[in-house]
């Protein structure tokens, strides 16, 4: 087996589907494999995976067993020469991993390949590219040296901002959203490590492969990441997790470090941490006292796509009241889509920018968005075979 991909899920059944959609196009001629392990979802992942996606090897745990032990159980059950670890909240070009393969195919010491992750705008994900969190770099991250510097090899390291995004470059971590190894680098620098439960797997994985003689690198191929549709970033569970996180990777790494240097970092990330339990808090008591933030605006809606699929899209406008405006056509048809439709470049409101699947490639939404980022149009994406319109807050069907 060439390829095996690794989808851990938990309670996000339709951007799984719209994930294993993606990969049947991309994978499609390609020896390769596709294992989901859910991670004991509340939703009826289990049974929809079941039965609508025969081809997928679906594992059913009991538990939360967090990303990094989820992921073992598949890469322990499989032998294909490479592993892809891939979110569910993400969705692919059609050529973006038989590109990758080929990639490290031609290059026989890289032990992690990762690619650019566009955000729901277009816009390029800075945790596409990532240094190693050491010591210094971490600390230019926290005290925003780093943001203030972004282009500065020493104070912009931890995003690497200042290497091209067009071509082929090392890195040093490579995100787990989109992360295809090595097996025989698997083989020599070890699984994930199970102490951490979610977050900073990724980036233990990346520092191991590179103390094994691997280099880790970043090609220029395009998916969608919606960026945490998986977890719940607004939560006390969330802070705990990511910081412990933090702290795990401090101590394996650095934890030989003299006290006048690993005490003053030990503090910072706990002052971090204080300070975004302390701003949930006030966030939930500004709420209890009747302090509500302006009251959000509810997103338009612009559909695009062949006439069947903008039939059913203005029955589901109908049905739930969604203000919209209808293009019928196709990537032959109009293949800068809404990019050439003035009235819609110029509107300023959040807009979801819907695409009937089968009128465009991901591939070609993706270069569409990708080419003109604003950040009120937010991609979006419609089935006609489920029916069911996608976007990064909301599922309508």
């Amino acid at each position: 087996m060439k390829l095996t991909v690794v989808i851990v899920s938990y309670n996000v059944r339709p951007y799984l589907e719209q994930c294993l959609n993606s990969l049947r196009r991309a994978l499609h001629g390609l020896e390769a494999e596709v294992y989901v392990v859910d991670n004991h979802s509340k939703d009826d992942t289990v049974e929809k995976i079941s039965r609508l996606y025969p081809e997928v090897n679906l594992v059913a745990s009991n538990h939360n067993l967090g990303f990094a032990r989820a992921n073992n159980i598949a890469i322990k059950q499989t032998e294909s020469e490479y592993v892809l670890l891939l979110n569910p909240d993400t969705f692919v070009g059609e050529h973006v991993i038989s590109d990758c393969l080929r990639f490290m195919d031609e290059h026989e010491d890289a032990g992690a390949l990762g690619v650019r992750m566009l955000d729901s705008n277009g816009n390029v994900a800075m945790e596409s590219r990532r240094g190693l969190p050491t010591p210094m770099t971490a600390f230019y991250k926290m005290v925003g040296l780093c943001k203030r510097f972004p282009q500065s090899r020493v104070y912009g390291k931890y995003y690497m901002n200042y290497l091209p995004w067009d071509k082929p470059v090392e890195i040093e971590v490579v995100s787990g959203a989109f992360c295809m190894l090595r097996r025989e680098a698997l083989d020599k620098a070890g699984l994930l490590d199970e102490d951490f439960f979610m977050y900073g797997e990724d980036i233990d994985l990346s520092c191991r492969l590179l103390n094994a003689g691997f280099r880790n690198w970043y090609y220029p191929a395009e998916i969608l990441h919606y960026k945490g549709e998986s977890t719940q970033k607004s939560s006390f569970r969330y802070v705990h997790v990511f910081y412990e996180a933090m702290f795990i990777f401090f101590r394996k790494h650095y934890g030989n470090m003299t006290i006048l240097i690993s005490l003053p970092i030990r503090a910072a990330i706990l002052f971090k941490a204080s300070m975004a339990t302390v701003a949930l808090g006030l966030g939930r008591l500004r709420k209890m006292l009747g302090f509500y933030k302006e009251r959000e605006r509810y997103p338009d809606y612009v559909f695009i796509g062949r006439e069947g699929a903008i039939k059913n899209c203005r029955r589901i406008s109908r049905k739930f009241g969604l203000t919209a405006r209808f293009y019928t056509a196709d990537s032959k048809t109009m293949p800068e889509g809404h990019n050439s439709i003035k009235e819609v470049v110029e509107l300023d409101s959040p807009t979801y920018i819907v695409y009937d699947i089968d009128a465009y490639s991901y591939e070609e939404i993706l270069q569409i968005f990708g080419s003109n980022p604003k950040k009120n149009l937010i991609i979006g994406t419609f089935d006609s075979n489920s029916n069911r319109i996608i976007t990064f807050k909301e599922v309508v069907e």
